[in-house]
């Protein structure tokens, strides 16, 4: 995504892109099909959109690029783009012999904690595994108190098999368990289960609530609000459901701050051409890293009642807070404990997962949503839209309870998990802080502190000689660097374009889930390369 010179103009462009149907690929120079977050060119093939058949008959395709759902075309998903595709290719060739100025791929790209090298937490994997393989229980390996979970998880399904659909809004024993979860995190303000939905991933409700939210047409179009730089999930969803993108900018220069002046500055804006609805809020951040005060989330619950916006609070990395002085608040508990005023009008829904914390199971899938003062006819059609897709992996609700419903004190598996649990975190906070410090170690690159989640996004310097150079290839400065970075050195970063950045300021988003000698030395790497990369291009 790229910047703009003003709110203004960003939400021109955006109202334009929504309802301009863009020319066919096919007409355009293929140095203009590309990416917005500079991606690489087509590929100089392209097969023809006819098609010959036996009997000497030309018949064109039914679905050709210039044919499909022009809302698809533009949805862009920089987290596993071209760089992470070149990042594969460069892996294969690796394995097949060929020579590379570096040994490895260092995938820093994405927060996925287990490929990165991350222990899964013994109790999980052994309560999924008495619930996948149930013979299990009979053996003498497992502790008592993981076989009485795996009981008590199968007892709730369907043929006390882990391999039967569930209701779809989950399993009902593990709704209640999340229910009571969230009660005891917020300091024992009511949860129902029937607020609760359990998810694939907090992705699959994210955009399962943005279905519900989006409608109109023209200037009644419904406008979204999310921080930029943000996950690269809201902008692509909003572009495949053609909604209109309302763009609010953190404040890198107070740690990635949310200011209320700049929400009012942008609602304002984005109010002359589309109807905006809804006010996404990701805490802690990403790709940022900042945690919210509790003040700040007060404001922003004042700036909802005010302008009666809906509240989307992504909060899927609240058990990742490093930085001395912050803490995680949720916006259910804050809203609850500002008193009726607030809490009888706000709608909201907040979201969680088993992928991120200290848990890292993302190839589970799952998660999820609570929502809050929702209209009682509204959440029947929000449980049918659910009811389509069946229900939410099994396996994944099993690690969500368990997650939810961990060992406690005097329980056969309390030691070890609590002592898994510390390692993890304790690895990542030691993590953030070494990256903030090597990183602003070198000229030309800054980094915020790294407050929570799992990710920095340092600022870096580009000469003008290679914004030039990159424009004339149809690429964003960032996406050059990142490509040049990972040319060299193997390191796979995400160019901060594809987040969206304030414009003329260049970026990258790196994981800090390495091992840590390997961090290290992917720091040092980069924090070289860009010193030889500032001496070649001035």
């Amino acid at each position: 995504m790229e910047s703009l010179r003003s709110l203004g103009a960003c939400a021109q462009l955006v109202l334009r892109a929504a309802h301009t149907r863009p020319p066919p690929l096919s007409s355009r120079p293929l140095l203009l099909r590309r990416a917005v977050s500079g991606s690489a060119p087509e590929k100089q093939q392209q097969e023809s959109p006819r098609r010959r058949m036996e009997n000497g008959t030309v018949r064109e395709r039914v679905l050709t690029l210039d044919s499909m759902n022009p809302c698809v075309r533009r949805v862009e998903y920089a987290v596993r783009g071209p760089i992470v595709t070149r990042a594969v290719e460069l892996q294969r060739e690796l394995e097949q012999g060929v020579k590379k100025p570096f040994t490895e791929v260092i995938r820093a790209n994405i927060g996925d904690a287990q490929a990165m090298g991350q222990k899964p937490i013994t109790f999980l994997r052994q309560v999924t595994a008495l619930c996948l393989y149930p013979e299990l229980l009979n053996e003498n390996k497992f502790p008592e108190d993981a076989k009485q979970k795996a009981r008590r998880i199968l007892g709730a399904c369907g043929g006390q098999s882990i391999g039967a659909y569930t209701a779809s809004q989950g399993i009902e024993l593990i709704r209640q368990d999340v229910a009571k979860y969230i009660e005891r995190r917020d300091g024992g303000i009511s949860c129902s289960a029937d607020d609760i939905y359990l998810s694939t991933g907090a992705s699959d409700t994210i955009v399962t609530m943005l279905k519900l939210l989006v409608t109109g047409h023209g200037t009644s179009r419904t406008g979204v609000m999310i921080p930029i730089p943000q996950y690269p999930l809201y902008s692509a969803a909003l572009a495949e459901l053609d909604a209109v993108q309302v763009n609010y900018y953190l404040d890198e220069e107070n740690c990635w701050a949310l200011s209320i002046s700049e929400l009012r500055k942008a609602l304002s804006e984005a109010r002359k051409h589309c109807d905006p609805k809804v006010l996404c809020i990701i805490n802690p951040g990403n790709p940022t890293g900042q945690v919210q005060s509790r003040k700040c989330i007060e404001d922003v619950i004042r700036f909802a009642a005010e302008e009666n916006l809906f509240l989307m609070a992504d909060e899927v990395y609240q058990d990742n807070v490093y930085a001395e002085g912050c803490a995680f608040h949720s916006f259910k508990k804050v809203l609850f404990e500002m008193g009726p005023k607030y809490s009888d009008v706000v709608e909201l829904a907040s979201f969680h997962s088993i992928s991120k914390g200290f848990m890292g199971e993302c190839g589970f899938r799952g998660g999820y949503m609570e929502v809050i003062n929702m209209d009682p006819e509204v959440k029947q059609q929000l449980t049918k839209l659910v009811s389509v897709r069946l229900c939410p992996p099994a396996p994944a609700q099993a690690v969500l309870d368990v997650i939810m419903n961990p060992p406690q004190p005097g329980d056969p598996s309390y030691k070890q998990f609590a002592a898994e649990r510390q390692a993890v975190l304790s690895n990542l906070a030691e993590k953030a802080s070494l990256t903030e410090e090597i990183l602003n170690q070198a000229p030309g690159i800054r980094c915020n502190p790294v407050q929570g989640a799992m990710y920095s996004f340092p600022r870096i310097e580009i000469p003008e000689k290679a914004v030039k150079l990159a424009q004339d290839h149809g690429q964003a400065p960032d996406m050059f660097f990142c490509m040049k970075l990972l040319e060299q050195t193997g390191i796979c970063v995400v160019p901060g374009s594809g987040f969206g950045q304030r414009d003329g300021t260049y970026h990258f988003r790196m994981t800090i889930l390495p091992p840590k000698e390997q961090l290290k030395t992917l720091l040092e790497k980069l924090k070289d390369f860009h010193a030889k990369f500032i001496q070649e291009y001035s």
